[in-house]
């Protein structure tokens, strides 16, 4: 009797055993918990336009990474308070990555940042770091360069109208970049610009663009976040033949007639590749500062109907950019004052950075000078 106590608690042992490694394989099969990505918009996300591009790097994200994320998009999320909010409440969500697309949510990422110290952080255009947040942009002024050249070739008055947001240095450089594309295919061309004070308001927008056609500019572009400026311009076409250079996507379903380019951003292979260093374990709060050699930006949709030169001029200007060959803010440079602010050389990144002046040509000044 006692042996056959003996012997049916040692199957039952091997039972409970056999059970227990069974669950144990079973949870090693099982695939690891997706990493929760958050994304927090300024603005609508629509059909076109700058949060339009983040929500297309979004989606490039996880088609390329499928079950292994899970995104959480919250759009139309106001600077300061209401951005520190929405993301605190991603983190409790499970966010292990969260990308604040929007200039003013730097010092808001930095304090939820300090408060989530095991959730990473990338911020886009800022100019902070910590230990877990990050900072990523694109030299757009290299695509601006390209669309200041087309600009200044297809211009029968010689004005461009530029409608930007804020002062800051990433829009800065934009209108310097343009400036100087549009001066090198017409010497005597000026760019008149008009200030938003903010990224998105589809009707100032349109209200600027409107004001600048009726200052003669017959070429527009703009740093702001909708269709506005593109549509203004479409409106303008058959009266005034204006003509837009869209951004930061490919508008031509708003402008058919109008758009003559488009600067476009590309956030998607990078997205996934900073997910991929979050899962593995390897991200670090590297800055990221890439241009057209990188994929970021790129001048894009071309019209068919430029000048074959025009056409040759821009691919081939595009083609020493990404070799290192030209850099748009390079030679003696002048502000719009007459100050000389580089007599030869290039501008270094630190300088490219805090650019805060205009350059000769443009017909504006900073808000505050």
């Amino acid at each position: 009797m006692l042996k056959n106590l003996i012997r049916g608690s040692a199957r039952a042992l091997f039972a409970i055993l056999a059970l227990a490694a069974s669950a144990s394989s079973l949870r090693a099969a099982e695939p690891p918990s997706p990493l929760v990505v958050g994304f927090v918009y300024v603005s609508p996300i629509g059909e076109s336009g700058w949060t339009y591009q983040h929500e297309l790097g979004r989606r490039e994200m996880e088609r390329a990474l499928g079950p292994r994320v899970k995104t959480i998009a919250v759009e139309s999320v106001a600077e300061g308070p209401d951005s520190e909010r929405v993301m605190r409440d991603l983190v409790r969500q499970g966010a292990g990555l969260v990308f604040a697309t929007s200039f003013g949510y730097l010092e808001p990422s930095l304090r939820v940042a300090a408060d989530s110290p095991s959730v990473k952080f990338e911020h886009a255009g800022g100019y902070k770091t910590a230990p877990n947040l990050a900072i990523y942009d694109a030299r757009y002024y290299e695509a601006r360069w390209l669309a200041g050249y087309i600009a200044g070739s297809v211009s029968r008055s010689g004005v461009a109208g530029y409608v930007a947001g804020f002062p800051v240095p990433e829009v800065v450089q934009g209108i310097n970049a343009f400036a100087l594309g549009m001066r090198a295919a017409n010497p005597k061309a000026t760019v008149r610009v008009l200030w938003l004070n903010t990224w998105f308001d589809p009707a100032h927008e349109r209200d600027a663009a409107q004001s600048l056609i009726d200052q003669g500019a017959d070429v527009l572009t703009h740093h702001s976040g909708s269709t506005a400026v593109a549509q203004a311009a479409q409106a303008a076409w058959r009266s005034k033949r204006v003509r837009v250079i869209a951004y930061p996507s490919d508008m031509s379903a708003f402008a058919p007639d109008a758009q003559v380019a488009a600067i476009v951003h590309r956030w998607g292979g990078l997205y996934t590749r900073l997910a991929e260093g979050v899962m593995a374990g390897t991200w670090k709060p590297e800055p990221v500062w890439g241009g057209i050699a990188s994929g970021l930006v790129d001048i894009a949709a071309l019209d068919p109907a430029l000048p074959a030169a025009v056409r040759d001029a821009v691919t081939a200007r595009r083609q020493a950019i990404v070799e290192g060959r030209f850099e748009p803010f390079a030679g003696r440079l002048v502000d719009n004052a007459g100050r000389v602010r580089l007599a030869a050389g290039a501008l270094d990144d630190a300088r490219i950075h805090a650019m805060d002046w205009l350059v000769e040509g443009v017909v504006g000044s900073m808000p505050g000078q």
